[in-house]
């Protein structure tokens, strides 16, 4: 039985909307906006080189590792560099990818659960992506979005959910975190002291023997209904 939640954070990518559309979306974009503006480097800097510079990033820039902004900057700086083109216009290339990136499609039960959630205890994200929930417009819905990029090291690391506890007012023990992410979600969360759901929308077996995850649910929408049925006498924590 678990004890009384008094706030919920939430994973954003892959538990509110799939990632993969959002990335995709978010590349076409860049493509466009580099074919309009900078020919050069839409010529010389195709998807599949983009996407190997990705991975140079990794090799070169490990101190970027959690900051999938400061990432996606460095690989324009270089393709600006290398393309000699004007650096002034990384910013504008960076907005035509983010602005993209941040036109998600949320899964079909995203809105409604988030509201009902929301009803009933504090919501906070916690994301190791750059995705905006302003932009989004999920906002009014959190109290606040905390991302590694932020907080400075990325989940499963412990610190940042218990940043992310201490700005609720909540001790870990009273959260449940909810996200898609064996590792990054459930281990790191339980690991931290936090309370976990495991939101398994491809219905998959759990796969590890030493965590597993105080709750497992195949949407959100499942989740709501628990928290309606288990916390129907609850209000907002303090």
């Amino acid at each position: 039985m678990l004890p009384r939640i008094r706030a919920i954070t939430l994973d954003l990518d892959d538990t509110l909307w799939p990632i993969m559309p959002a990335i995709d979306r978010a590349e076409a974009a860049l493509d466009g906006w580099l074919a309009a503006n900078t020919p050069r480097i839409a010529d010389r800097w195709p998807l599949e080189r983009r996407q190997a510079l990705r991975l140079q990033v990794d090799a070169e820039r490990p101190d970027m590792a959690h900051d999938m902004t400061a990432q996606r900057q460095w690989m324009l700086e270089r393709m600006f560099a290398e393309s000699g083109e004007d650096p002034a216009h990384v910013h504008s290339a960076f907005e035509a990818y983010f602005a993209a990136r941040c036109e998600v499609e949320h899964y079909p039960d995203t809105v409604d659960a988030l509201e009902r959630l929301a009803a009933r205890v504090p919501l906070a994200s916690i994301s190791n992506g750059n995705a905006c929930l302003v932009r989004i417009g999920l906002m009014p819905l959190f109290r606040f979005q905390l991302g590694a990029r932020e907080h400075g090291a990325a989940k499963p690391v412990a610190s940042i959910y218990h940043e992310a506890c201490a700005r609720l007012g909540v001790a870990p023990g009273d959260v449940l975190h909810v996200g898609d992410d064996v590792d990054a979600d459930v281990v790191g969360a339980a690991r931290a002291g936090l309370r976990t759901c495991w939101i398994d929308r491809r219905g998959e077996r759990w796969p590890r023997g030493d965590v597993r995850p105080d709750l497992h649910f195949p949407d959100l929408a499942a989740l709501a209904d628990w928290v309606d049925t288990h916390l129907a006498t609850d209000t907002h924590a303090a």
